[in-house]
């Protein structure tokens, strides 16, 4: 399983240990999304940055999606299905999202792919920047209300 990260607050009067790990998640800026692992050292990392953040488990088409219209190589070219074809053992971006979500490849692994994804700000916003997701806001887990999210972002 592969969660998707969103950074919503900026890093005014942000602690040090948490500016430390938001740039361990490669999240420097405000509407940047990362794609993480479920694993117990990132489930540690996210518990930290819960008050920063905002994320939840991706669906194949979202993913699909994000790649496609976000994916940069290094030197801001887009991400195409040919690159894709000639730089991994996927044909496609279903195929190469599918692998994602099941653990057998890493978005990164791609050559000269840039690990994050930058995204336009929520169409009709964010609820609250303050406030748990449970509480009405924005931040902290929500599930696979993550790719509603992205949706509105992409």
């Amino acid at each position: 399983m592969v969660y998707a990260v969103v950074r919503i607050r900026g890093s005014i009067n942000t602690k040090p240990d948490i500016k430390h790990t938001l740039r361990l998640l490669r999240l420097t800026r405000v509407n940047h999304c990362v794609l993480v692992e479920e694993n117990n050292y990132y489930k540690g990392m996210l518990q930290v940055v819960k008050d920063y953040t905002t994320w939840g488990e991706i669906n194949k088409e979202t993913l699909s999606k994000l790649i496609r219209t976000r994916g940069r190589l290094i030197g801001d070219k887009e991400l195409t299905e040919e690159y894709i074809k000639a730089s991994t053992p996927y044909d496609s971006f279903n195929a190469l999202s599918q692998a994602i979500i099941e653990n057998k490849f890493k978005y990164r692994e791609i050559p000269d792919v840039k690990p994050l994804f930058r995204l336009n700000p929520p169409r009709k916003g964010y609820k609250s920047t303050k406030k748990s997701f449970r509480g009405g806001g924005s931040l902290g887990y929500r599930g696979e209300e993550i790719n509603k999210l992205l949706e509105r972002m992409i």
